[in-house]
């Protein structure tokens, strides 16, 4: 079972890449899985904001700073909380659809090890700055992460591949269409 896992900074495009693979991997017969290291995260976030009186109406929106905070404090108590729990998750999918390519669209710097070690790809997407400044102010999020916040730290990591989004969603499509191929040779 292929594994990929995408990195790079907050609005580069991992998870509209990560959408684009799942996308195409389906029309070419293939099943894929996105599992989230942080998905934790969005689970505690959803806590607290039922708790605050203010349940979130979907899943996938955005406190930045609230999950900034949060997995800082939880890689504080244990570095491996995200990645052991990702780790249970991996192996379940494995179990469940050996066949399925396995995309991950929110590695940091502090799961590479984790990650690597579970046998996936890295691939790291990048846009200039002003590109990905702009696409992160237009996700809606209810507030903005902080590029300069610890659990954002750059990494050194040796990718599979490089992806540059810095054209269109049409250059991204193609982009993840040789992804593909390359996977599912």
């Amino acid at each position: 079972m292929p594994k990929l896992a995408l990195f790079g900074w907050p609005g580069a495009g991992k998870t509209t890449l990560s959408g684009l693979l799942a996308l195409q991997l389906e029309e070419a017969g293939a099943a894929a899985r996105m599992l989230k290291v942080g998905a934790p995260l969005y689970e505690l976030q959803a806590v607290i904001y039922a708790m605050a009186g203010r349940p979130l109406p979907d899943g996938r929106v955005q406190d930045g700073q609230l999950l900034n905070a949060l997995g800082f404090h939880l890689r504080r108590i244990n570095p491996d909380a995200l990645t052991e729990a990702f780790g249970l998750r991996v192996r379940q999918v494995e179990r469940d659809t050996p066949q399925a390519v396995v995309l991950c669209d929110d590695v940091r710097a502090a799961d590479i090890g984790a990650v690597t070690a579970l046998g996936f790809r890295l691939v790291e997407i990048t846009a200039p700055d002003p590109v990905r400044r702009e696409r992160k102010s237009g996700r809606g999020d209810l507030s903005a992460g902080d590029d300069q916040h610890p659990t954002e730290a750059a990494t050194d990591a040796v990718p599979w591949l490089r992806v540059d989004n810095s054209g269109s969603l049409d250059d991204l499509h193609a982009q993840a269409a040789r992804i593909v191929r390359e996977v599912l040779q």
